[in-house]
């Protein structure tokens, strides 16, 4: 994972492991004008051939994968991508009531 991202922040490591089953990629050949545009690469596969998530840096909380955290997540165990998403829209709530 990108160091600085958001992603980074939320697992807390460089490397992660996470299950798969799709049959969509991003074009590699399109990354630099995602990037001009501001989005952010912010983890690939292991080899580095795969994009697995982006994210916009100026917004509240935008993370998207090509992985599926609703597979390893549970009602006691949720995953980390699912706790960050909830603890950002539960602080936006407070900042709206204030």
């Amino acid at each position: 994972l990108l160091e600085g991202s958001v992603a980074r922040n939320i697992y807390k490591k460089n490397i992660i492991t996470e299950r798969h089953r799709h049959r969509y990629e991003v074009n590699n050949q399109l990354i630099e004008k995602l990037e001009e545009a501001g989005l952010t690469v912010s983890g690939k596969s292991i080899d580095g051939s795969l994009v697995e998530m982006v994210e916009i840096k100026d917004h509240p909380w935008f993370v998207a994968c090509q992985f599926h955290p609703e597979f390893t997540s549970s009602p006691r165990d949720g995953h980390p991508l699912f706790e960050s998403f909830i603890s950002a829209a539960k602080e936006a709530h407070n900042l709206i009531l204030s």
